[in-house]
């Protein structure tokens, strides 16, 4: 079956070994992620997504920070494959800072009460749904990236180095650079075990 939606999924894969070398211009990509996000769904229509997208310096002083914080509660004799990490991560060309703007969520919640309580989990809905559509779109035009999550390890530090608003709740971190090898072949647990299809 030939579909162009499921082309560009499958694009889309963990890239750990980046590069500074993009296909487009810092301003052309900055645009693609924004439109991403812009074009992804959400409860309500809340649209409480919210991205610091970080280039060159800045985007190395984000794995700067986060190794700080990981030396503190990684015993520096098992440091060593951590430190590899977040320089891999730095030696891309930036970072997408994926927050959710839980003054939006509150918002929804005092407007709508029946619902409050499932609003901190529809906001999850939505960013997971903004990380993939960014970084199905940087796929598509030759970027690799990967999506991390160290949160809360280093929020304060990123919040404070970068001039994040308070009401933002760090989800997810994604470096993204230029493919500097082939990602492994991707594997899939059996069908049997994810699906069931029925009435067909």
């Amino acid at each position: 079956m030939s579909n162009q939606t499921l082309e560009l999924l499958a694009k889309r894969r963990s890239q750990y070994a980046l590069g500074k070398n993009l296909p487009l211009s810092n301003d052309a990509v900055e645009a693609l992620i924004k439109q991403a996000i812009r074009l992804s769904p959400s409860s309500f229509n809340s649209q409480s997504s919210r991205a610091v997208i970080l280039f060159g310096a800045d985007s190395e002083k984000v794995w700067s920070l986060i190794e700080a914080e990981l030396r503190k509660i990684v015993p520096a004799e098992a440091f060593a494959p951590t430190e590899a990490k977040m320089r891999g991560f730095a030696a891309g060309a930036g970072t997408v800072l994926f927050y959710e703007d839980q003054a939006a969520i509150t918002a929804l919640q005092e407007k709508f009460p029946l619902y409050a309580d499932a609003f901190p989990g529809f906001a999850n809905n939505s960013a997971g749904m903004a990380q993939l559509a960014v970084w199905t779109a940087l796929a598509e035009v030759g970027i690799g990236g990967s999506l991390q999550h160290y949160s809360p390890i280093a929020d304060a530090a990123l919040a404070e180095a970068f001039g994040v608003p308070a009401s933002w709740k760090l989800i997810a971190q994604m470096p993204f650079g230029s493919n500097e090898a082939v990602p492994g072949e991707k594997t899939f647990v059996a069908d049997d075990t994810r699906f069931i299809t029925l009435g067909k």
